[in-house]
């Protein structure tokens, strides 16, 4: 698709407005998000998406809408999988209820700008190095494998590490040890102090881009385009923070989710293994979109249902045994 520059340009400024739009309705006041708040802005997102979508449509046609519906799709189901990491940031830096929106906005948005770097990057090395797919798609198919074995494993206990960019910032600059409202820095006893506002934000931001090692070559799976690319994740990304509260009760419900990211990422690989063997001249079939669209909302429609029905079945079990164990105990007390 053609987007000129002026086009571009546009669509960051309207991004832009809808960040500030959403910051000074929702989130300029430090307060705990409620679950009907989070729903109205999670469905506003969504919505925002879905006009998108349909804008491509008309003026595009349907090409680029399907690639920008699957993108948005996958990057959004993607990110549902950061939002553990996500949780498990917030109570490593014990990040008070009524700041946790705007340690989200603000990593988010730190997120937005990296990842336009790696989409930048990777939009380059695409036109230039066809052979790049192959290398894309046995990154995937490798981390499908990976996804799998790590939910095999089923690890109860999981802590969050920092990346060497938190340690450095730690290391080099001094921080306080607790919270002063959503200040960044403080001055006490005339030394300029980090406050761990600012570090749980880089925690955030800099851990999403390590998401995006697996996002940013599947998206790239379903379209070559900068500007779907782009767009895709913006909205994927825009709505994590009310997505967050809204399903965060949800998340250890969602225990399929991992073999249902690696259904899709594997999926993408051999899309890509085959697209890069197309460009190289062998006569493979292609995967169309609505053929990887029709896939990708399959396994996620699946998977959530599978994932609920196990939930709800192993509550049921533990709610038998905590019943057994109370009989054998008043059995053991007459």
């Amino acid at each position: 698709m053609d987007v000129s520059v002026t086009m571009w340009g546009l669509t960051i400024i309207g991004l832009c407005a809808l960040i500030a739009v959403d910051f000074f309705i929702g989130g300029r006041k430090p307060h705990e998000v409620s679950i009907k708040e989070a729903g109205i802005w999670t469905g506003v997102w969504v919505a925002l998406a879905g006009l998108f979508g349909l804008g491509l449509l008309v003026f595009a046609g349907g090409q680029p809408s399907g690639e920008f519906f699957a993108g948005f799709i996958t990057e959004k189901s993607l990110s549902v999988d950061n939002l553990f990491v996500f949780v498990l940031i917030m109570a490593k830096f014990a990040v008070p209820t009524i700041y946790q929106q705007r340690v989200l906005m603000v990593g988010v948005l730190i997120a937005l700008v990296l990842r336009a770097v790696f989409i930048a990057a990777g939009a380059a090395i695409v036109s230039t190095f066809a052979w790049v797919f192959y290398i894309f798609g046995a990154f995937l198919i490798w981390t499908a494998w990976k996804l799998i074995q790590e939910a095999r494993a089923d690890e109860e206990e999981e802590e969050f590490e920092e990346n060497r960019l938190l340690k450095a910032v730690e290391k080099r600059f001094p921080s306080t040890d607790r919270y002063h409202d959503t200040k960044l820095f403080i001055v006490e006893n005339g030394k300029r102090l980090m406050t761990p506002m600012l570090i749980v934000m880089l925690a955030i931001g800099t851990t999403d881009v390590l998401f995006a090692l697996d996002s940013i070559p599947a998206i790239f799976g379903l379209t070559q385009d900068p500007y779907i690319v782009f767009t895709a994740n913006a909205f994927a990304l825009m709505g994590l923070r009310q997505l967050y509260f809204l399903i965060g009760g949800l998340l250890r419900k969602l225990v399929h989710l991992s073999y249902g990211l690696s259904i899709i990422l594997g999926f993408i690989g051999v899309k890509l293994v085959l697209h890069a063997l197309h460009e190289s001249g062998v006569h493979v079939p292609e995967i169309s979109i609505p053929v990887s669209l029709g896939v990708i909302c399959a396994v996620l429609a699946v998977t959530t249902a599978t994932s609920l029905y196990a939930s709800k079945k192993k509550a049921l079990a533990e709610a038998g045994s905590g019943e057994d164990r109370a009989r054998d105990k008043d059995s053991v007390d007459v």
